[in-house]
């Protein structure tokens, strides 16, 4: 009798067709299951985030290595994205009162987290990142929630904490944050001044007035309810008293013998509201709410006041000024920014003489010396790494030798008309639109492109160290990918 082979020894084409058979969370979990398993498998991530417009917010990633798009938990309609970190979405809801409520979400295992209340105006909250692994008792998150202002919450408060207005010059505004480790923050403007808020350790604690929710007090819920078979009328879904709701929630009554393709309409009325802000003080300090977080100018150290003229190494002192689309990014533990001319082709006239043409869509991508003054500067390479910006927390990869990238490229979210994920090469100078593939949509069905979505087993989110990963041989040798599963397995064929 032959021997048996092991599970490691599967023909890849084999395990190819299995593992487009797969959803999103098996995929993954699949590469993780051995060395031969992770090479025969294309990495899930990056992927495009992808929803339909209709009255399902039905996510898909579309993934650029693996050409094919994951079908995501449903999602309640009225959801907007603002932020996209490790596998997890920040959802910004409007509820029928017109107040928003602010839920983090995993969408491949169905788990969210419902965020204290924010009590400012939600429609400017512009992006929010947070923890990269968080937990009820255990998470942290920053957000845009004006032009000058920054808010922050931790695990156990009561409510967001809204800091003092940020110091910035005439006419200037926040623009893009990034989440980094150790619990900084660093906050970017539109013309390029960056600021760091430091935010207070984390801490477990439980969620405020956890123990006086009983058990018969479900938790309001982004997740679209399954299916139905049977007619459903209303049902009313009360929300904790900490938060100062009751809701209604409506189902669409359908019958067993309608079109089980058509959407279940869910929507969110209130049926009684207490403004928050009349009944507790507006200090965001002290008991059961956030510990001190503290913001300061990045030049602080060197004592240096921000201007373009010194901050920026000509030319592009002047060109910061029409590149009005700008974010932050970490990449081999080093500071970038990422500038975008998001209006026409324009030619500039250089105070020291001469022109400078800058071309609709071209990306400008400098890099932060601190011991050098002007201290920003172009780089014409990323030594085959690429950056991915956008509504996401932003990621840099080495791309080099992955199935669908290209090193060397900034990945953005935009183009003419409907947003699309776009590729700008810094070797041509040219934006192009990425070959995502087919969402599971019907031809011709509306859609939007999100932002970027990465799963947790890419481990160069904006981290200022470099992160010991295991080695991928399609990468040329580079520390791409890994997980505590790919780890164990890694180890076990080594002792083989």
């Amino acid at each position: 009798m032959a021997p048996f082979r092991r599970w490691a020894d599967l023909p890849p084409d084999l395990l190819c067709r299995i593992g487009d058979r797969l959803d999103l969370k098996w995929y993954a979990s699949a590469r993780g299951a051995c060395t031969a398993w992770r090479c025969a498998l294309a990495p899930p991530s990056p992927a495009l985030l992808v929803v339909a417009d209709d009255a399902r917010w039905c996510p898909y990633a579309a993934s650029l290595p693996t050409r094919r798009s994951f079908e995501l938990t449903a999602i309640v309609s009225g959801s907007r994205c603002v932020g996209s970190s490790n596998g997890w979405l920040a959802l910004s809801i409007v509820l029928f009162s017109g107040q928003t409520v602010f839920v983090l979400l995993n969408p491949i295992a169905a788990v969210e987290i419902v965020l204290p209340p924010l009590i400012y105006e939600s429609r400017w909250v512009s992006k929010v990142v947070f923890t990269p692994s968080p937990a009820k008792d255990d998470f942290a998150a920053a957000a845009i929630c004006d032009i000058d202002r920054i808010a922050y919450v931790t695990a156990g408060a009561r409510r967001w904490a809204v800091m003092e207005p940020v110091r910035l010059t005439s006419g200037d505004q926040l623009t893009d944050v990034v989440y980094t480790d150790k619990g900084k923050v660093y906050c970017l403007t539109k013309c390029g001044d960056v600021h760091v808020l430091r935010l207070p350790e984390r801490r477990r604690r439980k969620p405020a007035n956890a123990d006086e929710a009983g058990p018969s007090e479900p938790e309001f819920s982004v997740l679209q309810p399954p299916q139905p078979t049977e007619r459903i009328n209303f049902r009313p879904l009360r929300w904790q008293h900490q938060r100062n709701f009751r809701m209604l929630r409506y189902e669409q009554a359908r019958t067993r013998d309608q079109d089980p393709t058509i959407p279940l309409r869910v929507t969110f009325c209130a049926e009684t509201f207490i403004p928050s802000y009349k009944k507790v003080p507006p200090e965001s300090q002290g008991p059961h709410l956030n510990a001190l977080a503290t913001v300061e100018p990045l030049l602080s150290e060197a004592n240096l006041p921000f201007n373009p003229a010194t901050v920026f190494a000509p030319p592009y002192d002047t060109v910061s000024s029409f590149t009005s689309a700008k974010n932050l990014v970490f990449c081999e533990g080093y500071l970038y920014q990422v500038w975008r001319n998001a209006s026409c082709t324009v030619t500039l006239q250089l105070p020291a003489g001469g022109q400078r043409r800058v071309a609709e869509n071209e990306i400008l991508v400098l890099r932060y010396y601190p011991r050098r003054q002007p201290c920003w500067d172009v780089v014409k390479d990323l030594g085959g790494h690429s950056l991915f910006v956008g509504r996401n927390n932003a990621v840099s990869m080495y791309a080099e030798g992955v199935p669908g990238l290209k090193g060397n490229c900034v990945y953005w979210i935009g183009g003419r008309g409907r947003d699309q994920g776009m590729v700008f090469d810094m070797e041509s100078g040219r934006s192009t639109p990425c070959r995502a593939p087919p969402v599971g949509f019907l031809p011709g069905h509306p859609h939007s492109t999100i932002c970027w979505y990465f799963l947790s087993d890419v481990m160069s989110i904006n981290n200022s160290y470099n992160t010991s990963v295991s080695s991928s041989s399609s990468s040329g040798g580079r520390k791409v990918y890994q997980t505590r599963a790919r780890a164990r397995a890694d180890l076990a064929d080594m002792e083989e």
